[in-house]
């Protein structure tokens, strides 16, 4: 059976023809825990798509602003048999309400690992059982995994995105980016994908560092102002605001569960106060607020389709503290034992002994490495890792000549001829004393190997 992707977006309905399940009696386990709320691996179909679609994804940002390109879309409605269209958002109690949550749970994490394959009929036809005449087989590629994003939603009439709450929808171009025993499956799409079972499990951000990210959404102006969210530790379950003296709940943007609609902290003003809460309800950083503005760039009215802006906080917990950990222990413990022991014993022996350990973390104040995570004709994903120094570093600019890349995450990136330059994001700039950030890209032609240099 041949596979079919296409791009997508928020309200749009496509088309897909892809891998699937008997209805493998997951629909009791869906109804034992709220949508998210599972605390065990599941199993469902897994099929594909290629883009996001233009302007936002289902989940109000757009594709090229996500922290990563391995992104997933949930099930919008758990309505086995009916592939009716309902309105959007449905009321919270609603037993139609799928495992998209009504965007309740965007910007999490799973961690997808690679199941059966189907050997008999899948075509995801309404009304229809999956695998048909056939039956759920291991092979080589089963235990492959990869951390995926939650960024859109699947609300089409097909047996995929109703019949199956577990059904997961993958970014086409993230299923040859597997890893099985320390390597990618090079392989699996599109000759060994076909009717691919999918286990899986919410997780936290891995590797998380830095804040989150807000940007102001198309069409914000001083009257009328949304802003999406991104970068987060564990989810996104709600945004307060500071507005005529007092917080109040924001009002998410339709269920696109990562965009909000603000109020001024005054009327007719264009500075925002937030806090936010993750999926456990509970205030990110201790209660953290968040203060910024409207930025003039955007000229009255933002008329991007995100626009980033730079905030300050006050209050809750530093996400990058862990400075003083131990910083004092025994401070003082023998302090005056044998003062003057020798004291001019070997006075000058190595006097220069490691003066230039590391010698380019010192200088420049960061370390850049390269690491190719897949490969294919006439392209590759690649990832740099940004690494401080002796010194916690705020900010740091990466420099990468002989790389043409199509799309980058993690990073701002410009280019001239065949130089890369990437400065951090505004929320993986500070990063602690040897502790280390990432991003990644997709690049054009072979991987080869950059020559990088890091400053800080």
């Amino acid at each position: 059976m041949s596979t079919q992707g296409s791009a997508r977006r928020w309200g749009r309905v496509l088309a897909l023809v892809l891998a699937g399940t008997a209805l493998v009696a997951v629909q009791s386990q869906a109804q034992a825990a709220p949508p998210g709320g599972e605390t065990e691996p599941v199993t469902g179909n897994a099929t594909w798509f290629d883009n996001l679609g233009s302007p936002y994804g289902g989940c109000g940002l757009p594709q090229d602003q996500l922290e990563t390109q391995n992104w997933i879309a949930l099930n919008v409605y758990d309505t086995p048999g009916d592939y009716a269209m309902y309105p959007r958002p449905m009321a919270a109690n609603d037993p139609k309400v799928g495992m998209f949550d009504n965007g309740r749970n965007c910007g999490r994490w799973v961690r997808v690992t690679i199941d059966d394959y189907c050997t008999g009929l899948n075509d995801g036809a309404a009304g229809q059982t999956f695998c048909r005449n056939g039956s759920w087989v291991e092979d080589k590629y089963n235990g492959a995994t990869l951390d995926m994003l939650v960024a859109d939603s699947c609300g089409d009439p097909n047996a995929w995105c109703r019949d199956d709450p577990y059904h997961l929808d993958l970014a086409h171009a993230s299923i040859n980016t597997f890893v099985k025993n320390g390597a990618p499956v090079g392989d699996l799409e599109p000759a060994h994908w076909g009717n691919r079972h999918v286990t899986w499990e919410f997780i936290e951000a891995p590797h998380y560092s830095g804040d989150i990210e807000i940007g102001f959404i198309q069409g914000s102006e001083k009257w009328w102002a949304g802003v999406s969210i991104n970068h987060l530790p564990n989810g996104i379950h709600g945004v307060e605001n500071f507005t005529g003296g007092a917080w109040a709940p924001a009002t998410m943007n339709v269920d696109m569960g990562q965009s909000f609609l603000l109020k001024p902290t005054t009327t007719g003003g264009t500075d925002y106060r937030i806090r936010v809460k993750d999926v456990d309800d509970e205030y990110l950083f201790g209660g953290r607020e968040y203060a910024f503005s409207l930025p003039s760039s955007c000229g009255g009215k933002c008329s991007a389709p995100r626009t980033v802006v730079s905030y300050t906080t006050t209050g809750g917990t530093d996400p990058t503290q862990e400075p003083t950990e131990e910083p004092t222990d025994d401070p003082t413990d023998d302090p005056t034992d044998d003062p003057t022991d020798d004291p001019t014993d070997e006075p000058t022996d190595d006097p220069t002994d490691e003066p230039t350990d590391e010698p380019t973390n010192d200088a420049s104040g960061c370390t850049a490495t390269f690491r190719a995570i897949s490969t294919w004709p006439g392209g590759y994903q690649g990832e740099i890792t940004v690494t401080a120094g002796s010194s916690a570093i705020t900010s740091w600019q990466v420099t990468a000549s002989g790389t043409s890349v199509s799309s980058l995450w993690n990073g701002v990136a410009t280019s001239s001829g065949s130089t890369l330059t990437v400065r951090n994001a505004p929320y993986n700039g500070a990063v602690s004393s040897g502790g280390s950030t990432t991003f990644g890209f997709i690049g054009n032609g072979a991987p080869g190997t950059p020559t990088l240099t890091c400053a800080a």
